[in-house]
This record gives structure tokens, C-alpha cells and sequence, in this order.
């Protein structure tokens, strides 16, 4: 049970970062073809934008270290409740499936 929690976290946290490295991956590309583009005043924006862009690259990285120690903390403080009362968590996961059933049956 767990695992299957621990797996669709890892999957919704790889999605995630994908989506932010999409978005610094565009940018850089936005950002190589400005440089081509002459003139002083956009040279001063391409230079704020290149350092708004490492910001972000730091801060990806950042943020997502303490996310994840918190979800490997709660994970793991999961799994040792489950283990050590094995009947209350199949009783609260079977009360859960039956409300869950009798919602979808009212539909």
C-alpha cells in the first residue's frame, strides 16, 4: 500500500520537474535566440532574464529537497503504522472502500 503511495508521489514529482525543466529548457532556447538580437536596452533585459533564469534553476533544486524528505518521512511513518497495527489499517481501509462504494453507487 505504501509502495503504491511512495510510486504515484515519485511519478507526480517526476511530472513535475519534467514540466519545470520544459520550462527552463524553453527559456534557454528563448534566450540563445535573443542573442542575436542587437540593441543595448535588450541586451540589459536578455542579462535580468538570464539571471532570473538561474534563480529559478536554484530554487527547482531547492524546493525540492526538503518536498522530498518530507514525503520519505511520512512514507516511512506510514508504513511503520501499518505494521505495527495491521488490522486497524485494513479496518479503515475497508471503511473507506464501503463509503467510497455506496458514494459511487448513489450516482
Amino acid at each position: 500500500m505504501t509502495d503504491s503511495a511512495t510510486g504515484r508521489f515519485e511519478k507526480s514529482r517526476g511530472r513535475m520537474a519534467d514540466g519545470f525543466k520544459a520550462i527552463i529548457a524553453d527559456s534557454e532556447e528563448l534566450l540563445s535566440a535573443a542573442v542575436a538580437v542587437p540593441g543595448e536596452g535588450f541586451a540589459e533585459a536578455r542579462k535580468k532574464f538570464e539571471d532570473k533564469l538561474q534563480r529559478a534553476r536554484t530554487a527547482l533544486v531547492d524546493a525540492s529537497k526538503p518536498m522530498i524528505a518530507k514525503a520519505e518521512e511520512t512514507a516511512a511513518a506510514g508504513n511503520d503504522y501499518v505494521r505495527a497495527n495491521p488490522w486497524t489499517a485494513i479496518g479503515v481501509a475497508g471503511a473507506a472502500g464501503l463509503l467510497i462504494g455506496l458514494l459511487a453507487a448513489k450516482r
